[in-house]
């Protein structure tokens, strides 16, 4: 019997007090949600629990008590809405967090207000809010000496230096506090440090250009799998599998990725986590893009992108729009790829996650910037909000694609190049026209009217060619006025 077990045993000890009863429902909920057993940990707040962000009924505890009571109900709405994708519970769990931090600081009580803090950055994280939640880490970090908790809030400061591709900044958290993963802390942390290991062994890999990084990672995977087991945490082996699969689809494995695919969706569908299916559904369609089927990915990732957008993990969903943007580029649906690519830079960039941003951009100037699609003056700006997003990223692969798409950029300022794939007559003679029309709609203020007169055309006429062959110009247009009064004259009577 482990000390879980024996927790749940002492609840139903009648001896018990009420406020210890309820500290030991918040101990024996904050161990199940360490091995992710959400919906045991959910069972066991008991009557605390009214639902995922729904504030609990503390009259009757002591501060500190219900304080902790508070913290565990936001940490728990915070997960099981990340794993149920529901739309603004992360919001909800962020006041209870929030709440149970004022409380532990009049208390006196600054280890706890930090495991809090910890609990609050980790919902900032899943909406893509990556500085608030560093500065969230970094604080509570400082304030706790107890290793097994360092441990932990080390780990989720990893996870997000990864999301934010700050790949040196993450190794070099690793080898400053390698110390507190021994045999001090739990399998499941062990595990977390193989599998972040391995993501570092990953992104140096892609650097240096080495399978021996590679097959290092995967032997850090395989460990990593080995904790969670023994830690009987079913969630993070799934997350290793899918983790391990994206590896081996970079490395031109698609059959054995898709088999560590299938692995990852049988552990998420058996614990009915959508928003982590959701993830596994994204990995298999960038496969399967891989492979040009290009179908079988639209079919795939279209449920992914439903289930993400009735949650709040806005990263998550950009991510997973940008490869949709791609896969419809493949099908020839371009004005809808042009459209979604669009949305994802916007909705990454709104929440704060600069490199998903970054990477939605790089799609659009990939599948579109060669070509009459953007007119040049849309790709050298798209390039040129690119590089700002991804001025800090860290990773070799965003550096190399920035690169070519600059390469994409020059082509397209200079004159038209006969050898060039991409070139042809009545796409440049379409071109050319887009430059013209577009300059004309800016020397004259977005007036039709003035536009055309300044092409030698009648407003009817340049009014249809951009409703036809230049929409993308239509946003250069100004609106309109309307007539407040009729132009022709009524006949006396």
């Amino acid at each position: 019997m482990n000390l879980t077990d024996e927790r749940l045993k002492e609840l139903d000890n009648p001896a018990l007090a009420e406020g210890d009863r309820a500290m030991m429902r918040c101990r024996v909920a904050e161990d199940l949600m360490q091995t992710g057993q959400h919906e045991a940990a959910r069972d066991s707040l008991g009557e605390f629990w009214r639902g995922i962000g729904e504030r609990p009924n503390i009259e009757g505890l002591d501060e500190i008590t219900a304080a902790e009571v508070l913290r565990q109900v936001g940490a728990l709405s915070g997960w099981l809405g990340a794993s149920q994708q529901v739309q603004g519970v992360q919001a909800a769990a962020k006041d209870l967090i929030s709440e149970s931090v004022t409380l532990f600081e009049k208390l006196g009580q600054p280890g706890r207000a930090a495991l809090a803090r910890s609990d609050l950055a980790l919902c900032y994280c899943r909406e893509g809010a990556y500085d608030e939640a560093r500065v969230l880490y970094v604080r509570a970090l400082d304030e706790l000496s107890d290793i097994e908790q360092q441990a932990k809030i080390l780990l989720r400061r990893l996870a997000l230096e990864y999301s934010a591709k700050k790949y040196d900044d993450a190794l070099a958290l690793l080898k400053e506090h390698s110390h507190l993963f021994d045999e001090r802390v739990s399998h499941a942390l062990r595990g977390s440090f193989h599998n972040h290991l391995a993501l570092v062994l990953r992104h140096l890999g892609s650097v240096a250009g080495s399978t021996n990084y590679f097959d290092r990672a995967i032997i850090e995977y395989t460990a990593a799998i080995y904790h969670y087991e023994q830690a009987r945490h079913g969630r993070y082996v799934g997350r290793i599998e899918n983790n391990l699969a994206f590896l081996l689809y970079k490395l031109g494995r698609y059959g054995d990725a898709h088999e560590h695919l299938d692995r990852a969706q049988t552990i998420f569908t058996r614990l009915r986590d959508a928003g982590s299916l959701a993830q596994v559904d994204e990995t298999r369609a960038r496969v399967l893009v891989a492979e040009r089927r290009y179908r079988d990915a639209e079919r795939v990732l279209a449920g992914a992108v439903k289930t993400l957008e009735q949650g709040d993990e806005a990263a998550l969903l950009a991510e997973a729009l940008t490869v949709q943007g791609v896969i419809w580029a493949r099908l020839w649906v371009y004005d809808s790829s042009i459209g979604v690519l669009r949305r994802a830079a916007e909705l990454a960039e709104g929440v704060g996650a600069l490199a998903s941003a970054g990477q939605a951009v790089l799609a659009l100037i990939e599948e579109h910037g060669a070509t009459w699609r953007l007119s040049p003056s849309e790709v050298y700006e798209a390039y040129v909000r690119a590089d700002r997003l991804l001025k800090d990223t860290q990773d070799a692969e965003d550096i190399a694609r920035l690169r070519a798409c600059a390469r994409v950029v020059m082509r397209r300022l200079t004159t038209v190049q006969f050898g060039d794939k991409n070139f042809t007559l009545p796409g440049a003679v379409h071109e050319f026209e887009a430059k013209l029309i577009e300059r004309a709609l800016e020397e004259a203020g977005g007036s039709l009217v003035s536009a055309a007169r300044l092409l030698g055309l009648t407003h009817q006429t340049l009014g249809s060619i951009l409703n036809t062959r230049h929409r993308q110009l239509a946003a250069k247009r100004k609106p309109p006025q309307r007539r407040l009064k009729s132009i022709i004259k009524k006949p006396e009577r």
